[in-house]
């Protein structure tokens, strides 16, 4: 391990962030390349991230993976080249108009080539809605940004090599059958075959599924703004293993639409409209398929579903321990981060304005 008297986050050499300047420490770029140098640290400590993939049924299971297989590249190769919030340019051939910019795409600098990109989830554990049970349930809150569902088809078409017909074939029998997918009227009739659709995906493609999420986790004492002693570690989503996270139950019963919902009709319309078009338009099917329902996010899923879906040995207690975030952390850079000042935080760490004034 190297660590020097520059600000910097380890593994990461070669970036289009300056880690020597203020600038990139701020939340939202700290919680991006944070958890890229702590996967560069599990692999330098001959750790695998833990990987939720997808069997052919559909059902989460957990695996283990290493780095280099989720970045395509030795994480600490000399020639690996971090492009923070850029897009992943070999999926521009599947969209109309700009492909989205992901959270990390990773450039292999003797190839000269995009090689892997993922989006970056950093999340706490345990969340609100788990913070009051016992430790092998806490689970961490996973929000889904809509960019995220058009790379997610993306995804699915590159598991097809961009093959139109093959994928036509999987599921024109119900996407022919709507004639308007704006109102959810039209929609909710065709959810379960539109679910029953994805699942032969699913099936048909499963030993070809890849990573698309990372998500590192760190653990608190409960609420206690304190981190626990094992506090990190990292969990990989796969494509097809992410699909867990929002997919209705086959059969149940839907009277509306729910963003977890809309996010499968998302996917399966964009699917659709690249196996007729051999294009879609991500921004487009978002905007037009809101189902009266803000498009700020895809979906949100609660530690309580994330728990079921991650619980391991490594989600109860993080291999990373809190004493060695300074092995990740270079060169005083934790003096550059600056968090947000919020009120209720404040207030929560200042007991001492509820006590009794004496006399």
């Amino acid at each position: 391990m190297v660590c020097t008297n520059i600000p910097g986050l380890f593994g990461i050499t070669n970036s289009n962030r300056d880690f020597t300047k203020a600038d990139a420490w701020g939340k939202n770029q700290f919680n991006s390349s944070f958890p890229v140098a702590l996967a560069c640290y599990l692999y330098d400590k001959n750790l695998k991230a833990i990987y939720i993939k997808s069997d052919e049924t559909a059902k989460a299971i957990i695996e283990y993976i290493n780095i280099s297989d989720v970045f395509n590249i030795n994480p600490l190769n000399e020639n690996v080249y971090y492009a923070f919030e850029t897009p992943f340019t070999p999926f521009q051939k599947y969209v109309v108009g700009s492909l989205p910019r992901n959270d990390i795409s990773i450039i292999d600098l003797n190839a000269d080539k995009c090689i892997s990109s993922l989006e970056i989830k950093l999340t706490a554990l345990p969340d609100n809605a788990t913070c009051l049970l016992t430790d092998d349930k806490y689970g961490s809150e996973i929000v889904v940004r809509p960019d995220t569902i058009v790379y997610l088809a993306c995804s699915f078409i590159e598991m097809f090599n961009g093959n139109q017909t093959e994928i036509y074939e999987l599921i024109s029998g119900v996407s022919n059958k709507i004639s308007d997918w704006t109102q959810a009227k039209n929609i909710l009739p065709f959810i379960n075959e539109i679910c029953s659709a994805i699942h032969k995906i699913i099936k048909d493609k499963n030993k070809t599924q890849f990573p698309i999420i990372l998500n590192p986790i760190w653990k608190t004492k409960g609420k206690r703004p304190q981190l626990a002693d094992n506090c990190l570690d990292v969990f990989i989503w796969s494509n097809l293993g992410m699909i867990s996270l929002f997919m209705p139950h086959i059969n149940s019963e839907i009277s509306s639409i729910s963003r977890h919902t809309r996010s499968v009709v998302w996917l399966f319309k964009m699917l659709s409209d690249y196996a007729n078009d051999g294009k879609f338009n991500g921004a487009k099917i978002i905007d037009e398929l809101s189902y009266n329902t803000k498009n700020d996010k895809a979906f949100a899923t609660s530690g309580i579903r994330t728990n079921y879906l991650m619980r391991c040995n490594e989600l109860t207690a993080p291999r990373i321990r809190k004493h060695e975030i300074k092995n990740i952390i270079h060169g005083g850079g934790q003096n550059l981060l600056s968090p947000e000042r919020r009120f209720d935080a404040i207030i929560y760490n200042s007991p001492d304005l509820f006590e009794e004034e004496l006399g």
